[in-house]
């Protein structure tokens, strides 16, 4: 970790910005007080990271439903993906915890002991996007299939590859982070049904793009013929296109991204990507908040959803539009 738990303290105190059920973005402050309110009507949101658009678009789609059905909805992010930002944030909830908490864990294994801690205290816990690897925490765990979309990721690649040979390079994440680990996978596994494509491994970015980037430099230089990356999210993605830009090889080589984020799409529209794999996360956000107000009212909760994936290129994209990520509410 780059800052010192202490310096992670002071950012997330200074970040503890929340979000009431109107409009506007992961982090952003409300507009006033809405007063007090019983708990059995409080719902908390605490996303992977602060202004993402992938979390901005599962906000607005809680939003919508909890207000829809007459509940609450506040959204407290971190500033960056990280386990001791967001166990702060989950720690805050102190002595007086939401009915339900909506999270998506930071971390598998790191972000158990606070969870438990606010179910401990009465709250349902409802998983969206990222997963525990301990299954008897939460009522209900809404993501996209990631395996899934790995392996659409990899059949996107042959088909943009055409028959050429080459290596392949996945840029994934952060060790842990059961979302982007398994689309990582996903595609390993589905790339050695391809034998003219080869995998040049998988690489760890911190979730920060300055790293991809590094991550492509380097392995332009050690692997000659590179001819595709795959980037397992939003950051990983924009990185990646930074290096391949800084190298001259837009274009020469092949650049997956997962998500579909405005920034994404202005890409593959330049060219800068070839493919995207876009989530709903609208939709994981509006099935948690059905999830939590179901646990809460005592009806059938299903333990585990998967959401729509959906592979973008530069000729279906108007079609696909209706996926594209939002930057605000």
């Amino acid at each position: 970790m780059k800052k010192t738990l202490l310096a992670a303290g002071a950012a997330v105190s200074a970040a503890l910005l929340l979000t009431a059920c109107g409009g506007g973005t992961v982090g952003e402050a409300p507009s006033g007080d809405s007063g007090a309110k019983t708990n059995n009507k409080k719902l908390s949101l605490i996303p992977g990271v602060q202004a993402e658009p992938f979390y901005i678009s599962m906000q607005c789609g809680a939003q919508e439903e909890a207000k829809k059905a007459g509940y609450e909805l506040t959204t407290q992010a971190p500033q960056k993906f990280d386990a001791a930002m967001q166990t702060q944030l989950v720690n805050a909830l102190g002595s007086n915890p939401p009915a339900a908490l909506l999270i998506a864990p930071t971390d598998a294994q790191a972000m158990l002991a606070p969870i438990q801690q606010v179910k401990s205290r009465g709250a349902k816990i409802i998983e969206v996007d990222t997963a525990l690897k301990d299954t008897s925490v939460a009522e209900s765990s809404i993501s996209s299939d990631n395996a899934e979309g790995g392996k659409l990721a990899a059949k996107t690649m042959a088909e943009l590859a055409a028959g050429k040979t080459g290596s392949v390079l996945v840029l994934d994440t952060i060790a842990g982070t059961s979302t982007t680990n398994t689309r990582a996978k996903g595609f390993e596994d589905e790339l050695k049904n391809y034998p003219n494509l080869k995998s040049a491994g998988v690489q760890f970015t911190q979730n920060e793009p300055d790293q991809a980037a590094s991550k492509v430099t380097a392995a332009l230089a050690s692997t000659p013929d590179l001819i595709g990356i795959f980037a397992t999210n939003l950051n990983t993605g924009e990185g990646a296109a930074t290096g391949l830009r800084n190298a001259g090889k837009i274009g020469a080589v092949n650049l997956i991204g997962f998500d579909a984020s405005p920034s994404e799409i202005e890409g593959l529209k330049k060219g800068e990507y070839q493919g995207l794999i876009a989530q709903d996360p609208a939709a994981i956000g509006q099935q948690g908040v059905q999830q939590a107000i179901a646990a809460l009212e005592g009806k059938p909760v299903t333990r585990n959803l998967t959401a729509s994936l959906h592979s973008i290129t530069k000729a279906n994209m108007d079609a696909n539009a209706q996926y594209f990520y939002k930057q605000s509410c």
